[in-house]
Formats: C-alpha cells, structure tokens, sequence
C-alpha cells in the first residue's frame, strides 16, 4: 500500500488530521490497533475549548455538537463553606462545552467513512521505518493476519505515550512529573446535581463534579496512588462524594454506577515533537493531568497546526511550517502544562498544614479577584489555536 500521510491511531487526533488532510486534498490511510468498537467506547474528556468547538464547525463536524453538545458559561470553585461561580463569557467572552471524546470520535468515524477514507483497526505489531529519511513507511500485521507495508510520504504518531511513535523519535529530551494522588471516576445513571462543573477543595482531598448528559453524571475523587477500585464501594464512593462537595442547601443525587476506574495523575513533555518525516500530536508528545481539561483540546490544535503544514509539504514540497510546527506546538503545550499544574495544585490536599494554607488563599484570589478569574477563564476556556 501507498498514501500520502500514514496515521498510527485513530484516536480524535488522528481522525481530525485524516479529516482535515483530506479537505486539503492530501490523502491519508489511519492504522489502529483496537476494534473500532473499542475505540468508539473508550471514556475520555468530556470539555471542548471554544477553539476547539469552532474549529469542528468550521470542517463540518458541528450538527451533532451543536444539537446535543451542552454550552458551559464557566464553573464552579468550592472551598469550606463557600462555591463560587466563574462566568467565563463574562470575563473573557468565551465559553465551553460539554461533549464527550467518544462523541467526538464517532463523528470523525462517520465522516471518514463517508469519505471513503481508508482506517485499518485491529493492527497488531506496528512499527515504524526510516523515519529520518523522505522514504518512511510501516509495517503492521493486519486484522487478517496478513503482514502488510504501508509506504509514505510522511508519518504521523496519533498513537498515545504506549503506542510505537514516541519510541521512534531518537534521544529526546523529556520532562515528567508524577503527582502523589490519584483520581477514582465513576459514571452514574443520575441526573447531574449541577449545572456546571463543580472543582471542590476539601480537607479529605479534591472533588469534581462533571457530566455526560442530562441523564449521566461523571464525577472523581482524590484517591492515593496505588488505589484498588475494589476497596471502594458504590456506597463509599457516594458518600465521599457527598462530604467533599456538600454544601448548605445542596444535595448531590445518587445513582447507579456504570463504570468505576483509578486514573493517575502526571505530566510528561517530549521535545521535539518531529523527526525527519516523523511527526507526533496529541498524547504520543504530551500528557497533562486531566484537572485543567486540556488533553483532548491540545491534541486537536496539534493537528490543527500540522494539517496545513503537511498539505504544504507533501503538495508543494514547501516545508517551513513542517520545520516550524515543533516550537510552535510546544508553545501552547508548555502554557497548558503550566495550567494544569497549577490547577492540580491548588484543589488536591496533601499532608503539609502549610501547603493547605497556601491553597485556600489562593482559591480565595481567584474567586473574588476580577484578575485572578480571568486568568483561570482565559486558560481554562482556551487560547486561540496557533498560541
């Protein structure tokens, strides 16, 4: 097989890029391991920037979205005896929107394959070839079992911090940090208790309450590292949730737990973000802690920066945007980084009296500082696209 750009993973950043490669009108072939089904159910972030919301309007990707995506004007801080509300559009004239990843997702599926755009899932033992040269290809094991060459002009890793791109890339330099806590998810058959998201500092350690739908509630708690699902019944999980996020005259309605999971907390930076003809988006470059819901938002303008840049190289042999496209990245990606740090520290407790101290101040800044809000908004509802 032959194409223009080869995709490993078919995740939202790799859908998006096939997507918008192909109104560019260069042609692309996606490679995933897993079921399209498996895929498709994978439960991911649920929060689209503005840029991120206008960006799938402007490629089509909107009717579903705008029909059942829910628009967020801010959310909620809660500290003891006190929730306040962030309005974003009041403070920087931006919104967000509640969409789940797996929504994003089968729409991309749908529009790819109503492109007749080609997608390989179930691909075992993908590996990836001369990469530094102008001739990489793949190779993968097909869901037939048939071994299988996929040459390109170039190669995109949209594959996840376990998939084989981030290895191809040849002495990186790397930045990591592991946080000491953990988050315990659950989703609920219960209508959410808000109407937007509620981040909750408590002594016992952070809350959040988001959502999926009118009918479906998402909600987390700060558990240590190591955590066993397990140890945590659906009794012990809503009544941690209650205590956490209680407040006078509020009540948090319980419901039937559907899914229940231990996700870890850490950020991880791999520079450079290209090698050769090798080029990576989304989590295969950077991995942030879900508290500033930024994951999903930054690998939809990685590829939104990449896409032209490609179509520029593989149409036109015009390669300063693919030169550029590493630093200019990573300018975004640091300035989230940074974000969600700075979010995770402020909500999640940890043993140090004097940490503690410094939290509530700073959520007290934020909540009645017109310039600390804004801060929180303009990050939180995101920068434009190319920051």
């Amino acid at each position: 097989m032959r194409t223009q750009v080869a995709i490993v993973g078919a995740g939202p950043a790799g859908l998006l890029l096939s997507h918008l490669l192909d109104r560019a009108g260069v042609e692309s072939v996606v490679v995933e391991a897993r079921s399209r089904e498996y895929v498709e159910a994978r439960i991911r972030a649920g929060i689209l920037e503005q840029s991120t919301v206008d960006l799938l309007r402007e490629v089509g990707l909107g009717e579903r979205l705008d029909r059942e995506g829910d628009v967020h004007r801010g959310i909620y801080l809660q500290y003891p005896g006190e929730r306040v509300h962030l309005d974003f559009v009041d403070l920087v004239g931006r919104s967000v929107t509640v969409y789940g990843q797996t929504e994003v997702t089968k729409d991309l599926g749908r529009a790819r394959a109503a492109a007749g755009q080609e997608i390989v899932y179930e691909a075992a033992d993908t590996a990836i070839h001369d990469a530094g040269t102008e001739r990489p290809y793949l190779t993968f094991t097909g869901p037939d079992g048939r071994a299988e060459r996929l040459d390109a002009d170039v190669v995109v890793g949209c594959d996840g911090s376990f998939g084989p791109s981030r290895a191809a890339v040849p002495d990186p330099a790397t930045w990591e940090r592991t946080y000491p806590y953990s988050w315990l998810g659950i989703l609920a058959d219960a209508a959410p208790s808000t109407d937007e998201l509620i981040y909750a500092w408590h002594p016992d350690g952070f809350a959040l309450h988001s959502m999926r739908s009118a009918t479906v509630s998402r909600l987390y708690l700060q558990v240590p590292n190591g955590t066993d699902v397990a140890d945590w019944s659906d009794d012990r999980v809503w009544t941690a949730l209650a205590e956490r996020l209680g407040l006078d005259g509020w009540t948090l309605t319980p419901g039937p737990v559907t899914e229940k999971s231990v996700l870890p907390m850490r950020s991880f930076v791999q520079q450079p973000m290209r090698h050769g003809r090798l080029f990576l988006a989304g989590d295969a470059a950077h991995i942030v802690p879900p508290t500033g819901a930024k994951g999903l938002n930054l690998a939809v303008a990685d590829v939104a920066l990449l896409a032209p840049a490609l179509a520029a190289l593989v149409r036109n042999e015009d390669s300063a945007l693919a030169d550029a496209y590493s630093d200019t990245a990573l300018r975004r990606v640091w300035r989230c980084t940074h974000f969600s740090w700075w979010m995770t520290t402020m909500l999640h407790t940890s043993a140090d009296p004097f940490d503690t101290q410094l939290q509530l101040s700073q959520l007290r800044w934020v909540a009645t500082s017109t310039a600390g809000a804004t801060g929180l908004a303009e990050n939180y509802a995101g920068l434009p696209i190319g920051f």
